[in-house]
């Protein structure tokens, strides 16, 4: 096994990737900025480097500071979490050319998947259902335009280098067309350093449901069920669970099966979601993330295994310790993604946390890093906490959360547990009549 990983993140999966470590007798190193020196993953690793100042661009986003904290530590494996560097082939290539494992798939597949027009014209291939849209990146808005009248409006036009609802624009008639065009270029160019487009036709209430991929080097691969996204704000996930609720169990078989049909076209290894939107019966290809995600944790809560720790084992080369068969399915978990931010207008809450009380009790996990007198640093992604419940059943699930959510203290800056309260008690989310249009309808 790894003798000493680096973890090139911050945060709660900072924290999250070393107890993993911790419990399979890695050594960790934890890289931070200078803002984030007495942050609690970094105080809990073996070591600590400094990278550089509090802009991501100067630390967390730095390689080769990254790369030369992992020599000088001697750090044999690299782990990216989520965000910053985890999907980033040329990051994933320049650990190989040092001699440094990533923890992660493949560079081929990351650069593959992490183009989505190249990603759609794969699942096509492999025979999973895709979107009506364009086979390529959009020349220019008038080949844009054609294509959009040719599927029908309304359509939605996303950056082919990176999701996350950056780059996106829903257009419902040609007369908004060409100012749509041109901000999303300019958004996806401003994001991904990449202004390439494509289009797709846009569905009106669709769901947004994922299935999780593990695979290892010697042709083994499973899933382990799907989770449900569809709880979001601009493109931004906000609730998830595991199972999705109310899915036709003959949509939930063939979902999970067009998952691994699409990994095994490509020969995928480690972890890796793929996302799909879908509709009655109807089900399509969105993308396939090629990394840990933020909501990991409510697949963990019902199938009891540590994903983490078995993407750790697959990067060092072990065979996949479980087939299809030994994946079991118990009861119903849910996560809320705490952010600091006001719940209404959403507007990030920097600030010092004063007060601060976790809570506890059966079926109820919280993935954080936050400690009192903790700073919430103005440059980095609003997530603080996680929390996750586990039941039984949704019903559950749900109150445990709500009673968890009540517990939760969190003072010095406004967070969004207020709204995730409101969802939890409205009618509509009980019965599981949801969709990504959901938030605009709450009242």
């Amino acid at each position: 096994m790894f003798y000493k990983i680096l973890i090139a993140n911050r945060g709660e999966i900072a924290l999250r990737i070393i107890r993993a470590c911790k419990e399979l007798g890695i050594r960790t190193v934890a890289i931070h900025s200078t803002s984030d020196r007495d942050a609690l993953h970094v105080r809990l690793a073996d070591e600590r480097v400094c990278i550089g100042p509090d802009e991501p661009d100067r630390s967390y986003l730095n390689i080769s500071a990254i790369l030369t904290a992992a020599e000088i530590t001697d750090a044999d494996a690299i782990h990216p979490g989520y965000g910053f560097l985890a999907e980033n082939p040329d990051f994933a290539e320049a650990c190989e050319n040092c001699g440094i494992t990533f923890i992660g798939p493949r560079v081929e597949h990351i650069r593959l998947m992490g183009n989505k027009v190249e990603a759609r014209a794969i699942a096509e291939k492999a025979g999973v259902p895709v979107l009506p849209g364009s086979p390529t990146g959009l020349k220019d808005e008038r080949e844009a335009l054609e294509i959009a009248k040719e599927i029908g409006f309304p359509v939605i036009l996303k950056a082919a280098g990176g999701g996350g609802g950056r780059g996106m624009k829903i257009i419902h008639s040609p007369t908004s067309f060409q100012n749509a065009f041109h901000a999303a270029k300019t958004e996806a160019s401003i994001a991904f350093r990449n202004g390439e487009i494509y289009i797709e036709k846009y569905c009106e209430r669709p769901r947004h449901i994922e299935v999780q991929l593990m695979a290892d080097r010697y042709g083994h691969i499973i899933h382990l069920g799907e989770r449900e996204c569809s709880i979001q704000r601009r493109h931004q996930k906000l609730i998830e669970e595991a199972p999705a609720p109310r899915l036709d169990e003959r949509v939930r078989k063939d979902i999970r099966e067009a998952a691994l049909t699409l990994a095994k076209h490509i020969g995928y290894t480690n972890l890796g979601t793929v996302e799909f939107l879908v509709e009655g019966r109807d089900f399509y290809f969105i993308e396939m993330n090629t990394r840990i995600q933020v909501e990991h944790p409510v697949t963990e809560m019902i199938t009891g295994i540590d994903i983490v720790k078995e993407q750790i084992r697959l990067s060092y080369g072990e065979k996949l310790r479980l087939r299809q068969r030994d994946v079991e399915f118990r009861g119903h978990s849910i996560e809320c993604r705490i952010t600091a931010e006001d719940p209404e207008r959403f507007t990030p809450s920097p600030g010092v946390v004063r007060e601060l009380h976790i809570p506890g009790g059966l079926g109820v996990r919280v993935d954080s890093a936050l400690r009192n007198g903790c700073i919430i640093s103005p440059h980095y992604d609003p997530l603080i906490a996680k929390v996750i419940t586990h039941g039984s059943d949704r019903e559950e699930a749900i109150s445990r959360m709500l009673r968890a959510l009540e517990e939760l203290v969190i003072t010095g800056v406004s967070t969004t547990i207020p709204l995730y309260q409101k969802i939890l008690r409205d009618h509509d989310f009980v019965e599981g009549d949801i969709d990504v249009e959901y938030i605009g309808r709450l009242r």
